[in-house]
């Protein structure tokens, strides 16, 4: 293998060692959003099965009230 050969294969590695570190980077910004946007679906779901909760809760003692009324009427 020549001199000018080695010099090729070095830049050819360094180009391609280059172009693995911007993907791992793009990879990790990448990352970084989908874990933000997980927690924040995972707060909105939270919120979400809270105020279901609350609207089931209500629902439940509307029906147990108007049982009552009817029972009594």
């Amino acid at each position: 293998m020549t001199l000018p050969d080695t010099h090729q294969q070095i830049k050819d590695l360094a180009e391609r060692v280059d172009r693995l570190i911007e993907v791992s980077r793009r990879l990790q910004d990448e990352n970084r959003s989908l874990r933000q946007s997980q927690e924040q679906l995972t707060n909105e779901r939270s919120q979400l099965m809270s105020k279901n909760e609350l609207a089931r809760s209500r629902v439940e003692a509307m029906i147990n009230r108007l049982k009552s009324l009817e029972q009594n009427a």
